[in-house]
């Protein structure tokens, strides 16, 4: 049988759910796995006694990405709208999440990361929004770090495409907490700071503390999806970087 892309384990007699990107080393985020995480928050978010979601990389690495493949023209609607789908779920099920990053947190699995309430990592976490050196954008980070790192941050990542260590993500409000066992200082934080507390007054409190970004996050995905779709994947740019990506080359630019 194959193993299952995406694997759920439930903790402390299932009050918190571990999920883990089951495929690694890479742990690439493709439709299947979006769907899978998608069907896991809605069954989170009807299970009342849950307290808190925690999201973890198995192997070396969280995640190096969405898959390039499917950013290409004829499946990237699909894709764009079935991964943003993803993050209107999560907060739809408003159950705290928590991230456990070790090795690299790239792209579509940075996103997934930092959209968690906090994110745990490695001192060797390497974490970065690459899309630009592909000649795209992060449609969910161009909303959501400018909301974790101020301007200047998220506009150093999304504009350079660089890696960050871990100590600097730290350093710039990316990471919360940098832990040698990443995945057990999540538990230890569910454990200390969520179990004692009522299930559903956690709910209510994360759906407050969220309410405002929410509806932000929301309005604005939505055109920045159709800026993706309908302007960026018109040019010829945007095809020449994933296309040089995947055959290992380096792109040729045409500026237009």
């Amino acid at each position: 049988m194959t193993p299952d892309p995406v694997r759920l384990e439930t903790i402390e007699g299932g009050s918190v759910w571990r999920v883990l990107l089951a495929t690694p080393k890479a742990n690439i985020l493709d439709m299947e796995k979006v769907g899978i995480l998608t069907s896991i928050f809605e069954r989170a978010g009807h299970d009342a006694g849950l307290k808190a979601v925690v999201l973890e990389g198995e192997g070396p690495h969280f995640c190096f990405g969405a898959s390039v493949q499917e950013h290409l023209p004829d499946r990237c609607a699909a894709m764009l709208r079935s991964f943003h789908g993803l993050f209107r779920r999560m907060l739809d099920a408003q159950v705290m999440t928590l991230a456990a990053v070790r090795g690299q947190c790239l792209g579509g699995g940075l996103e997934l990361a930092v959209f968690c309430h906090r994110v745990f990592a490695d001192p060797g976490a390497r974490l970065g929004q690459p899309e630009i050196v592909l000649g795209v954008f992060a449609p969910v980070a161009s909303i959501l770090l400018m909301e974790r790192m101020g301007r200047g941050g998220a506009e150093d990542l999304l504009l350079s495409g660089r890696t960050l260590p871990a100590e600097e993500a730290y350093r710039l409000g990316l990471v919360d907490e940098i832990a040698e066992n990443p995945g057990e200082a999540a538990l230890a934080y569910a454990r200390s700071h969520l179990m004692p507390r009522s299930a559903s007054s956690l709910r209510w409190a994360v759906r407050a503390a969220r309410q405002g970004f929410a509806s932000r996050f929301l309005s604005e995905l939505a055109e920045v999806e159709r800026t993706y779709l309908e302007d960026l994947m018109g040019t010829s740019d945007a095809l020449e970087g994933l296309q040089a990506f995947l055959e290992k080359r380096p792109p040729q630019w045409r500026n237009s």
